[in-house]
């Protein structure tokens, strides 16, 4: 049974009292988190929970548990990564040793990623709540994981990252595509007259139309105009993640589009 009371649509959020001496108004929190910066090559998963990881931070201002919170979705991102550059499915504890050792961390940010790593078991275990940290510790703990996925997405040394403009690369990018989620809140969105859910299906089916044997003139010439639209909308969106996701489709479109640029003479 709920037994809270149904929300005052007019009630607008107030300060947490816990966060009245953290700062003075919502505003100076952009600067709390203004370095927290999205690593560049992540996933659109790890692009997500980190940003989600930042902007809960931002909005203990509101819900001081928010900070505490931050930190432990910032791991599902941490263990994402490291799972997939070291090869392995273990537990979290293991992973961050496992990456110590290969040198691909530091000692130091392993021993604060495994803070992070504390507070959650102790959260799940109900030996912490979830007011264990202050925004400003959060702070720093979630940057540990952004620099920790930050070396994590670098290639190997000595190692060359696959040619997108590939056959091969085409798919690559067609599947990181397809798993990737459109952004949140910009269904039915436009930029400057372009429909963002619009824009995505077209270049995905060309996309598609491409890998299963080629794109006609008809084909080539809506794929040039949908990069058209995309150069234009990509840089007018401020939000990060839907960013990312046009960022890519454009990538996407322009590798497609590649065996059908003229060659320079």
């Amino acid at each position: 049974m709920n037994t809270l009371p149904p929300p005052d649509p007019l009630l607008l959020p107030a300060r947490d009292p816990c966060a009245r001496d953290l700062v003075l108004d919502y505003a100076d929190m952009h600067a709390l988190v203004a370095d927290l910066v999205l690593p560049g090559g992540a996933s659109m998963y790890v692009m997500s929970t980190m940003e989600t990881s930042r902007e809960l931070i931002r909005h203990a201002y509101y819900r001081y548990e928010f900070a505490t919170v931050a930190v432990t979705h910032s791991l599902f991102a941490l263990e994402h990564v490291l799972a997939e550059r070291l090869a392995t499915n273990e537990p979290l504890h293991a992973l961050i040793e496992r990456a110590t050792e290969a040198g691909l961390v530091t000692a130091g940010l392993a021993d604060e990623l495994d803070r992070g790593r504390l507070l959650r078991d102790k959260l799940t275990q109900g030996a912490e709540s979830s007011a264990a940290l202050s925004p400003m510790c959060a702070v720093a703990m979630v940057r540990a994981v952004f620099d920790a996925v930050s070396l994590l997405l670098r290639p190997p040394s000595g190692s060359e990252a696959p040619d997108p403009r590939s056959e091969g690369g085409l798919a690559q990018l067609w599947e990181e595509h397809r798993h990737a989620p459109f952004p949140d809140g910009f269904c039915g969105v436009d930029f400057d007259g372009v429909d963002l859910v619009l824009l995505d299906a077209d270049v995905a089916g060309l996309v598609l139309r491409e890998l299963k044997g080629g794109l006609d003139d008809r084909g080539i010439a809506h794929l040039w105009g949908c990069i058209a639209d995309l150069d234009k909308i990509v840089p007018l969106i401020n939000e990060a993640y839907c960013a990312s996701y046009f960022t890519k489709l454009r990538t996407m479109a322009h590798v497609t589009a590649a065996p059908y640029t003229p060659a320079a003479t």
